[in-house]
């Protein structure tokens, strides 16, 4: 039986997002952490309460293996802990967070049979509201990932999909999230350029997004309904909203997701 329950191989922004939420539903005793420089995983593990170890150990001693490396570093990773895994009598789970990679090409990379899930988080799993989409391989069974779901069950929404669309929802919640924060800047600078200090200004334009998707999500009303129902005739709103179009954001926006979905596939090859 495993020491640990998570593993996280890797405390960058985004492992270090699902570790703190991880925490949440798992004890911090069945955790582990390990990075390239130890002094990060050091800290994120004191911030946490978790252990911290090798690459060779967390592999070695958790139940779910989180791969939180870029693509191109993932080949190197794999072939260092191979000997490790190979090692193994007991049952283990890789998960992978690595843009592009298919559960086919980690397989392979991997050198060995093993039960596989791939996930596409986003940074606001550390605050329990991130959207995490993710697939899985035949060896893994419907049991391991309830309880892989359960131990992630803080992070926020957890979707399954086909694994050949997940380049296209990580391009919109993964890649999106920085469109977004370019959208907020650039509503909190047109305050400030109307007169708000930047801080308040700052906090408007972040608590209008954050209840903007709050709002969508329980009305089930489509954007372009909930958009209308705050434009009135002549209004304030509409005449903001003529110049979003006459700028063409909403082509940008689209575009932005599609160049981000083909560089996601780039990265997988």
């Amino acid at each position: 039986m495993s020491e640990y329950l998570f593993g996280f191989v890797g405390s960058g922004n985004m492992a270090g997002a699902l570790a703190r939420a991880a925490v949440k539903q798992v004890p911090a005793e069945k955790i582990i952490l390990s990075n390239r420089t130890r002094a990060k995983a050091e800290a994120l593990a004191a911030e946490l309460g978790c252990a911290v170890g090798s690459n060779e150990e967390v592999a070695g001693k958790s139940k779910y293996i989180f791969l939180g490396v870029k693509p191109q570093m993932m080949a190197g990773l794999l072939e260092s802990l191979r000997p490790v895994l190979r090692g193994r009598e007991d049952r283990y789970l890789l998960v992978s967070m690595a843009a592009g990679l298919t559960l086919t090409k980690l397989e392979a990379l991997a050198g060995l049979p093993c039960p596989i899930i791939r996930i596409m988080p986003n940074t606001p799993c550390a605050v329990g509201a991130g959207m995490t989409t993710y697939t899985a391989n035949a060896a893994v069974t419907e049991e391991e990932l309830a309880e892989f779901l359960k131990g992630m069950s803080a992070a926020g929404t957890l979707d399954r999909i086909e694994e050949r669309l997940m380049d296209a929802a990580s391009a919109v919640a993964g890649c999106g999230g920085a469109f977004i924060w370019q959208v907020m800047e650039a509503l909190a600078d047109g305050g400030v350029a109307c007169g708000l200090p930047r801080d308040k200004a700052l906090l408007y334009a972040a608590k209008m997004i954050e209840g903007t998707g709050r709002l969508t999500l329980r009305t089930g009303l489509h954007p372009g309904v909930l958009k209308d129902q705050v434009c009135s005739p002549g209004g304030s709103t509409i005449a903001g909203v003529r110049v979003v179009e006459e700028r063409g954001v909403r082509g940008a926006m689209m575009d932005a997701v599609i160049a981000a979905e083909r560089r996601t596939k780039e990265l997988g090859q």
